[in-house]
């Protein structure tokens, strides 16, 4: 009997049902018999099944990597052998980010630039801000800085706001501005869109981002407050480290992640002086982007946030 490329038997569906498939990650063969003519699958059958994992209804759509991908399987190990173990669930955020970063990671050829910015004075025009933002009801915080200069720079290279198409050899190229901000919650992360981010203020972006924060926080995030992202950030500031690979956010192309500044002695052509230094690391699609391309977005992203007035050129 035949079998698919996700491993399951082949399922009765048109050509077009399959692509629509292909692109949400559900393997036909979860689906069994469809609502169609001669049980075939259609577009609302797959919607459905989508719907029935995102309730927890039904298994997740594509399984975790197998030999069916290419790849050998780690095989199964009885732990208990060693000592004592308890088997704790995996939540359903995690299944299905599990799912996702599989498939992005192994369709996406991943390149990661990192660098360092100085931020010593953009912090210190945030702490300038501090109980401006609070008498509005707000906690302005680095990231909504990070927002606005990715804004920029997204403009200045349009390829990096752009997918490829589904055949590989079209570049799509968007004419919005929408940016993922990773959150971590107890569940696992979540990544909720703040939208427009390029027609936003600073206050406006910190409103924004408290509000998903605290919705994504207590599981209240809508499907399409997570949807239509151009470019994601993943920071870790909060916690630690210095730099990271993050993984990319497929269809997008880029993402920056952000950990931990410090401060640190830089030369500034007469002597060493303390400065705050925040490391960045890009991840990007090498199919999209090359290394030059990569370098000179970081190397346009440092010299903004270095500088905000460079936001009004």
């Amino acid at each position: 009997m035949p079998v698919d490329e996700v491993g399951f038997t082949k399922a009765h569906a048109s050509p077009s049902v399959r692509q629509f498939a292909r692109k949400l990650g559900v393997a036909l063969g979860r689906i069994g018999e469809g609502s169609g003519r001669k049980g075939r699958i259609t577009e609302e059958d797959v919607q459905n099944f989508v719907k029935q994992v995102m309730a927890g209804q039904a298994a997740p759509a594509v399984p975790a990597p197998t030999g069916g991908t290419g790849i050998p399987p780690i095989p199964a190990v009885d732990f208990s052998k060693f000592g004592e173990i308890e088997a704790k669930p995996l939540t359903k955020i995690k299944r299905l980010t599990g799912i996702n970063l599989s498939r992005n990671w192994l369709n996406v050829p991943h390149v990661t630039h990192h660098d360092e910015v100085d931020i010593t004075e953009t912090e210190a025009f945030r702490k300038s801000l501090v109980e401006e933002a609070q008498k509005k009801g707000l906690r302005i915080t680095l990231l909504s800085f990070l927002l606005k200069a990715s804004a920029a720079a997204l403009k200045e290279f349009p390829s990096f706001n752009a997918s490829l198409d589904p055949s590989g050899e079209n570049l799509i190229l968007k004419k919005y501005l929408h940016v993922g901000v990773a959150v971590d919650t107890p569940e696992g992360l979540v990544v909720p869109v703040i939208r427009d981010v390029d027609r936003k203020n600073l206050f406006e972006l910190s409103k924004d981002l408290g509000e998903y924060s605290a919705k994504a926080r207590a599981k209240k995030l809508m499907p399409g407050e997570m949807q239509g992202a151009c470019f994601t950030i993943s920071s870790l500031g909060g916690i630690g480290g210095r730099f990271f690979t993050p993984i990319i956010n497929a269809p997008e192309v880029a993402i920056l992640g952000v950990t931990r500044s410090q401060i640190k002695p830089v030369w500034n052509g007469r002597e060493f002086a303390p400065r705050l230094m925040l490391p960045l690391s890009l991840s990007y699609d090498h199919r999209v982007i090359d290394g030059a391309q990569a370098a000179r977005f970081v190397s346009f992203l440092v010299e903004v946030i270095t500088d905000l007035r460079r936001l009004l050129l």
